[in-house]
């Protein structure tokens, strides 16, 4: 597949970083506001301090004060810091690229997960880091105190240590840690607006790629694959098994503090609304549904063909506005092109975006 094919005729050229994420966070606001009506008073305090801090964070950059360097092909460079609940980026450096394991459990998770996602990206669809460039993957653990998220601030990834009682700390989860650096890939490639139908595709992106991390980790087909973003996060006292199901939108957790799951799986119940950015953490349950539905029919390993495809829509086509339908003719089409048209491949592509109302 060329790779020229984003300067081709027909598309507009934008530097990727022009529309990047601004800041992506995995826990969606509409939880945290939940927290906020329902829970205890500590419950509430802790998901009003995340909100406060997370918006804090969308009207201003951190200064990143890391070393750069000459990238290396095919070489990982993970870097790992420790906030000690400051708020300060990056925090102090605590483990580096071939350093011993910690004794520390989030340094360690954060520094395999980094690496389990720099590995499927670059042992399946040959890509050199983030950037294609050999980017440093750098992350800071023990962000704030008790702060109930992770995200990508577009230069490295951040997690919190959770409050304890609603969430566990957040490098637990490695499909949470492949959605946040999947973030990092949209914004150099497609450059998904944050927002409506392409934030959405943004965020649906990060889930399909987190939950592939997840299932070479582990050796899975489709078939055997939980589906599950975030599946591990919640405390055991919370209602949900995970904060979203891929296989089966809108069942992920009915909590009387967290609220109902409110994603949708299928056009028809799609969130109309202006919160959460027009529903960018809602709405996803859509194209993950059609990506889910593609894979356990395709079959087998789900990176090695329709991971496949997607990876090259993201890559090569799709755009800063793309909408749902387009996303669905493109891997459509790139089914196609791939696997020839009238293919297995190609029709399971198909009936995955029929099956959610799509096309």
């Amino acid at each position: 597949m060329a790779r020229n094919k984003k300067k081709s005729a027909g598309f507009k050229y934008e530097h990727p970083l022009v529309s990047r994420c601004p800041i992506c966070c995995i826990i969606p606001p509409h939880m945290l506001e939940n927290v906020v009506v329902n829970g205890n008073p500590q419950q509430r305090s802790w998901a009003f301090h995340t909100l406060n801090v997370s918006a804090q964070l969308r009207g201003r950059r951190d200064v990143i004060g890391t070393i750069s360097f000459a990238p290396s092909p095919g070489e990982k460079r993970r870097t790992i810091y420790d906030a000690k609940n400051d708020q300060q980026l990056p925090g102090t450096l605590v483990r580096g690229e071939g350093d011993p394991p910690s004794s520390d459990a989030a340094v360690n998770e954060a520094y395999d997960a980094a690496g389990a996602t720099y590995d499927l990206f670059h042992e399946i669809f040959d890509r050199n880091s983030i950037d294609d460039k050999g980017l440093r993957l750098d992350s800071t653990v023990h962000y704030g105190v008790k702060y109930d998220n992770a995200f990508w601030n577009g230069d490295q990834m951040v997690y919190g240590d959770g409050d304890g009682e609603m969430f566990q700390r957040f490098t637990k989860s490695i499909d949470v840690i492949g959605h946040e650096l999947v973030h990092g890939i949209t914004q150099y490639e497609a450059g998904l607006q944050y927002y409506g139908e392409p934030g959405a595709l943004n965020e649906s992106f990060s889930d399909v790629f987190g939950s592939l991390v997840k299932q070479k980790t582990k050796n899975q087909t489709a078939q055997e694959a939980d589906w599950l973003i975030g599946e591990g996060l919640l405390v055991p006292t919370v209602k949900g098994v995970a904060l979203r199901s891929m296989k089966a939108p809108g069942t992920a957790y009915n909590d009387p503090v967290l609220g109902k799951d409110p994603q949708p799986g299928h056009v028809k119940d799609k969130y109309t609304g202006v919160e959460d950015n027009a529903g960018v953490h809602i709405n996803s349950g859509i194209p993950n549904h059609a990506f889910y539905l593609a894979a356990v029919e395709i079959g087998g390993y789900a990176w090695e063909k329709a991971g496949k495809i997607w990876y090259i829509a993201l890559r090569d086509r799709l755009r800063a506005k793309a909408d749902f339908k387009k996303a669905a003719n493109v891997t459509i089409q790139v089914a196609g092109e791939l696997y020839g048209n009238d293919s297995n491949e190609q029709k399971a592509v198909r009936n995955a975006w029929q099956k959610v109302g799509v096309i």
